[in-house]
């Protein structure tokens, strides 16, 4: 299961980020594409194990699912695949292998709590 490896370096990451800025890490946001060869939900798992003992325990891993877009010669346009399995147009029918969108592993943003701030945001 190479999705708990793979949640340990999200949590390295955004830890080192975390002490870097000095502020606690409540979410994890992440682009995931079907491509990546990562399993979303075992990822999802991993990530709590991963946060235990540590300064992420209680954030959560939001994850955004990436659709396959590749480009179609033929119709010379980029298009969402209806299929992994199949790699052709969902149009035309034409075969196509350059892949636009859908390898994505990628940590998109941070959701931070400021430890240094006393008063809420817009209070007065």
């Amino acid at each position: 299961m190479h999705e708990l490896s793979i949640a340990m370096s999200i949590v390295d990451m955004a830890q080192e980020e975390a002490e870097r800025r000095n502020v606690t890490i409540d979410a994890v946001h992440l682009e995931l594409g079907p491509l990546s060869g990562v399993v979303a939900d075992a990822l999802m798992f991993s990530y709590e194990m991963a946060c235990c003992g540590t300064p992420l325990e209680g954030s959560r891993l939001v994850v955004k699912e990436v659709a396959i877009e590749v480009y179609c010669p033929s119709c010379k346009a980029q298009k969402i695949l209806t299929s992994m399995q199949w790699f052709c147009c969902p149009e035309c029918g034409a075969p196509t292998s350059e892949v636009i969108h859908g390898k994505e592993l990628a940590i998109t943003a941070l959701e931070i709590r400021d430890e240094c701030r006393t008063t809420p945001v817009g209070s007065a």
